[in-house]
């Protein structure tokens, strides 16, 4: 389970970061980051892990939570996107770093450092620190991952309203049976990504 001793190590105003959505044929990829102004409470902390570990009714749940518990003060955090287009056009690894980037500028507090999940740091406005598997590890990448996951999914489900059809609300626009099928069928959307093989494939037909 994830713990706040990353976060006492840095010192200062430490922003946890994550992303949601890197794998996916279609939809945005986004990113959150995650202030505490201080441990977070134990009724807190035992809800937070890595999204991918948790239920989708137990990440809806810690999302309330970690929602309620920025209205209360206890922490800051900042949500944001980069669009299939800018996939496309960047790659999904930059379009993700500039998701990230996006996500801790909006912060309403600016962090001394952040903590990134993964190897690959992106440039931020505050030194970097890669922490492999860190929505494991550190409290703060574990609230951004569950942040960045539930609001990519509900993303997709207002997606799934407007391009009725692909089932993203279903995969949320991850290479499923499912989704491949319906890419097959109906071709690609505006919102599935270039730069990804299945979707060139049929782009090219």
């Amino acid at each position: 389970m994830p713990d706040y001793a990353l976060e006492l190590a840095a010192g200062g105003r430490v922003a946890g970061v994550d992303e949601a959505g890197r794998g996916p044929l279609a939809g945005p990829v986004m990113a959150a980051a995650v202030i505490f102004h201080g441990p977070p409470p134990e009724t807190l902390a035992i809800l937070l892990d890595d999204s991918k570990k948790l239920s989708a009714e137990r990440r809806e749940a810690a999302f309330g939570v970690l929602r309620a518990a920025a209205r209360a003060g206890v922490l800051d955090f900042a949500v944001a996107a980069a669009s299939a287009a800018e996939i496309g056009r960047l790659n999904i690894l930059r379009a993700t770093h500039l998701a990230m980037f996006r996500a801790v500028a909006r912060l309403r507090t600016a962090p001394d450092i952040a903590l990134v999940d993964g190897n690959a740091p992106p440039l931020l406005a505050c030194p970097v620190r890669c922490v492999v598997k860190g929505d494991s590890l550190s409290l703060s990448i574990a609230a951004a991952s569950i942040l960045a996951k539930v609001t990519r999914d509900r993303a997709m489900t207002r997606l799934d309203g407007r391009w009725p059809g692909y089932g993203f609300a279903r995969h949320a626009g991850y290479p499923t049976a499912l989704h491949r099928a319906a890419l097959e069928r109906l071709g690609p959307c505006p919102h599935h990504r270039r730069g990804f093989a299945p979707v060139d494939q049929l782009c090219l037909l």
